[in-house]
């Protein structure tokens, strides 16, 4: 028996049992641009280049960015084609309930906690990276002296504006979403052509692609080998957030091929105009060691200033600071909606607090507040770890990645899948299988030791952040979340059953 396929957005989210509530604004280039903003390349790449300066150097910078930005456009493939299937705000626990032939209720408790793990984290990583580029900028023009306690009330200050944005600022949030794509854009091409004409030298382009550089303090045989691999979580980690084109599906039209879309082309543009990024900073470096340690704490900032001078470095600056403001912005909704969607499910503690919608601005006011706090509480050992920033951005790579590919693992295990109308075809298998192949490595290589020797002062917490997670998640689940969490609840089924309206949400 065929189903009738839906003719309406709405008639689909009724298929998969849900009432519309969120208000569906979104065009599809509005829905391609909050993921294209939360990836960021000028956020991610800018504050997460010393990693890859330290880790690997411009071969790990460069080409690296390539290899992994092509791994990552597998990735992003395989989770369209099920967003196709299934395009709701629940997006990867959701699609490992409905993919997966048997344990649904665990799959989806598993795989939401990865990316509610994950979607934490990385706005707590885009915020303070942030933090970090506004103190540079503000040491840049104000002569403000960069400190760690300076650094964490810039952030406290970001985040809060982005959580008041949210809540408050609805449509203000939608309008910034499509400028922050177009800053981008232009932003990189501003960046790119001053980097390229204004210096008087420039870096051999021989050095720029192939040159490796292992700062960590390892000097074991292959340590330059393991700098690179080490290095390429600068990368890895700015690849991350595009799941807010599922997130957000709710809320856009045409779901079912606008949100596939808008996961895809965000990962391949950013793959373009982030190489192009790159390589324009990497060719303008001056002095490889003394920007590496510069008192700005953020490398580009001084080979913007060493290659531009100081004015024009300044302007350069600036276009970064505005792009990661917009890129925060973005990850904090995508961040609530997912907050907003495990707690309709019933997944958190005070799910009944976090689940409402405010009637007035159609946006779930308490998630948003709920992320801004843990993001919050996650950065809080910057004030005293000197390696918070990367092992918050590892925090985020292998929460998001294991959500990531844990739906498309499903998908190549279940046979009666039916794809949606944006699909992959017969290339569906070996782009799923890539992907999930490439998603184990990284989830080993980046909770490894970043720097040496380990002390306390630079050790990798990714690790026990991860365990803390997985392990208070695993405990949850067999004390009690097993006797009662069934999966996602269908919310027109329990409307349906407490006899309230089921009509759809106004525009």
């Amino acid at each position: 028996m065929s189903v009738e396929p839906p003719s309406t957005d709405e008639e689909r989210l009724a298929q998969l049992g849900y009432q519309q509530e969120l208000h569906r604004r979104l065009s599809g280039f509005s829905n391609f641009a909050v993921s294209f903003s939360i990836i960021s390349i000028l956020a991610g790449a800018i504050t997460s280049y010393g990693i890859a300066m330290n880790a690997g150097g411009p071969l790990a910078i460069t080409l690296g960015w390539l290899f992994v930005g092509i791994m990552v456009t597998f990735v992003a493939l395989a989770m369209a084609e099920v967003c196709s299937a299934y395009p709701t705000a629940g997006a990867l626990y959701w699609w490992a309930a409905a993919l997966a032939k048997r344990n649904k209720a665990a799959w989806a408790w598993f795989i939401g906690w990865f990316n509610f793990l994950g979607e934490v984290a990385v706005t707590a990583a885009i915020d303070f990276g942030a933090a970090i580029t506004t103190s540079a900028f503000l040491s840049l023009t104000f002569d403000m002296e960069v400190t760690k306690g300076r650094t964490f009330l810039i952030f406290l200050c970001l985040i809060v504006a982005h959580g008041l944005l949210n809540t408050f600022g609805v449509s203000l949030v939608r309008l910034l979403s499509d400028v922050s794509a177009w800053w981008h854009l232009i932003g990189v091409a501003v960046i790119v052509v001053v980097l390229a004409v204004v210096p008087d030298q420039h870096k051999p382009i021989s050095e720029v692609f192939f040159e490796v550089r292992n700062e960590t303090g390892f000097t074991f045989t292959g340590a330059a080998v393991y700098a690179v691999l080490i290095g390429l979580l600068m990368a890895q980690y700015t690849y991350t957030g595009y799941d807010a084109s599922a997130h957000v599906a709710e809320e856009t039209h045409d779901a079912a091929r606008a949100a596939p879309r808008g996961i895809v082309l965000s990962v391949v543009v950013s793959v373009i105009a982030g190489f192009l990024l790159l390589t324009a900073i990497t060719w303008s470096i001056q002095d490889y060691d003394a920007q590496r340690t510069t008192e700005l704490g953020l490398p580009p900032a001084q080979i913007f200033i060493d290659a531009a001078g100081d004015n024009l470095g300044a302007f350069l600056l600036f276009i970064c600071v505005v792009a990661q403001f917009f890129c925060g912005m973005a990850s904090v909704t995508a961040n609530s909606r997912m907050s907003y969607a495990f707690a309709r499910d019933g997944a958190l503690p005070g799910s009944r607090l976090w689940k409402q919608v405010n009637a007035r601005t159609g946006t779930p006011t308490n998630s948003i507040w709920l992320c801004v706090t843990l993001s919050t509480l996650l950065v809080l050992p910057s004030l005293w770890n000197t390696t918070a920033y990367a092992a918050a951005t590892s925090i985020a790579v292998i929460g998001l990645y294991i959500a990531y590919v844990g739906p498309v693992l499903l998908r190549r295990l279940n046979p009666d899948f039916q794809p949606g109308p944006w699909n992959l075809g017969r290339w569906s298998a070996p782009i799923g299988w890539i992907a999930i192949v490439w998603v184990a490595f990284i989830c080993v290589l980046f909770v490894l030791p970043v720097a040496g020797p380990i002390s306390a002062a630079n050790f990798n917490y990714t690790i026990v952040a991860v365990l803390v997670v997985v392990g208070g998640a695993t405990l949850w689940w067999l004390i009690s979340a097993r006797k009662w969490f069934t999966g996602p609840k269908q919310n027109l089924i329990e409307k349906a059953a407490h006899g309230e309206p089921t009509l759809p949400a106004g525009e």
